[in-house]
């Protein structure tokens, strides 16, 4: 499949893309919102709520500004490349966990993402207020998947 042809389907049958697709296809989390499909040999993931879908996107917002100088980036103003955008994702919805439960500070993984969000705006107020120093230090910390290096 082309890869315009692969997006436009994409679009298509994904109204909502979930903002954290990236963090729930490498694994590291979950949604209760999330809806998983497969196009091609790429696997996707939808969003079944627009409130959540905004949350999300409005956190990963302020993950991406409150990081752009750690990540040594002059600006981020949309996705980064792709190991940096998990490492924003997984890394601030890990240090966010570890925050509002102390417990699952070493699990390396998200149960419930939109659980995760809408807690912390209870807890916090209003996700403008997180403890962003302690969330970049954790995203600065948090490694991806190594790399392959030829198969054995």
């Amino acid at each position: 499949m082309e890869e315009d042809e692969y997006r436009s389907t994409y679009h298509e049958i994904n109204e909502r893309r979930c903002i954290f697709e990236k963090s729930i296809n490498s694994r590291r989390s979950t949604c209760e919102h999330g809806r998983r499909f497969n196009l091609a040999d790429r696997e996707g993931v939808a969003c079944s709520s627009e409130a959540g879908n905004a949350r999300c996107q409005l956190f990963l917002d302020l993950m991406r500004k409150n990081s752009s100088f750690a990540l040594q980036q002059l600006r981020i103003d949309g996705p980064l490349p792709h190991a940096k955008e998990v490492k924003v994702q997984t890394g601030g919805l890990l240090g966010l966990q570890a925050q509002l439960y102390p417990d699952k500070k070493d699990t390396g993984e998200v149960e419930n993402i939109a659980g995760l969000l809408r807690h912390a705006q209870n807890h916090y107020g209003e996700l403008d207020n997180l403890p962003f120093t302690e969330l970049v230090k954790t995203i600065v910390r948090f490694e991806g998947r190594n790399k392959r290096h030829g198969r054995r």
